[in-house]
């Protein structure tokens, strides 16, 4: 399989996608000469942003942690030759984090993936063990109880619905039953009461509603753990095909331009 297959490349490059990301890092009011910490780096975007950030200073310091080897190679491609600021690489999961950290740091940041964690308190604990007294914790999501709003349930049920058909009329499959960490959603305050009983003052939060194309929803359905979410034990270039042809039939019986989706972002400091 080809670096880039099935990942979320594609659609991180959409504007909404990169705004909320810039949104949270401006919410988490970074300086010149911090040391912080990008969680589940992926190919290195967000660590760019942070970079960009603390730089400038002696002492300033970016760990991309990412438990994808092959991800992590990319990200240090994409930031090779970036200065004024150390970066360090670090395959690792997210419950494994204080074991990396050689001093306190300053901030972490956890971008779009806290939902794909099954030990949330766990890796909350090991952030908050990570960071200095007054260290800030941020991270955003868009698979919590409340991402999906009102006036976007018919398009989500068309959606489904008709790549079930599709699966079905084409390759006479069925989705298993399992259900992924993303399905097990929690709510806003779920989400507030994990900082609070584990070390956490929630300093800032937003929820922030972005109208999202019908080429963004084409680029997440070739994503591989979107697929294995809405379409588990299918083979992922057979649930890539349906999920987008599902999702153009949806847009054009629903004669949709957009539809929305909530992301809700979280600062919170070490108490």
């Amino acid at each position: 399989m080809p670096d880039g297959a099935f990942s979320i490349e594609a659609f991180s490059q959409h504007s909404f996608y990169k705004d909320v990301i810039n949104r949270l890092v401006i919410l988490t009011d970074l300086k010149p000469g911090q040391r912080v910490m990008d969680l589940g780096a992926g190919t290195g975007a967000v660590t760019r942003l942070l970079v960009e950030k603390v730089a400038g200073q002696a002492g300033s310091e970016v760990i991309a942690v990412e438990p994808s080897a092959s991800a992590l190679d990319i990200a240090r491609r994409n930031l090779e030759g970036v200065g004024d600021a150390v970066v360090r690489f670090v395959q690792s999961k997210a419950e494994q984090l204080s074991d990396i950290v050689r001093k306190p740091l300053d901030a972490v940041l956890f971008c779009n993936a806290i939902h794909l964690v099954k030990e949330k308190a766990r890796v909350v604990e090991e952030v908050c063990r990570s960071l200095r007294q007054g260290g800030v914790f941020s991270f955003n999501t868009t698979f919590f109880e409340g991402a999906e709003p009102p006036e976007s349930q018919q398009f989500y049920k068309r959606w489904m619905l008709r790549a079930l058909r599709l699966l079905k009329s084409r390759y006479d499959l069925s989705p298993t039953r399992e259900k992924v960490e993303a399905r097990h959603r929690l709510s806003e305050a779920q989400y507030d009461q994990l900082m609070l009983e584990h070390g956490f003052v929630v300093k800032s939060k937003e929820m922030l509603k972005v109208e999202m194309s019908l080429q963004s929803f084409e680029d997440i359905s070739g994503y591989e753990l979107w697929i294995r979410g809405v379409l588990p034990g299918i083979p992922l270039d057979v649930g890539a095909e349906v999920l987008k042809d599902a999702v153009d039939d949806a847009f054009e019986d629903l004669q949709l331009s957009s539809s929305p989706r909530n992301w809700l972002l979280m600062v919170a400091s070490k108490v």
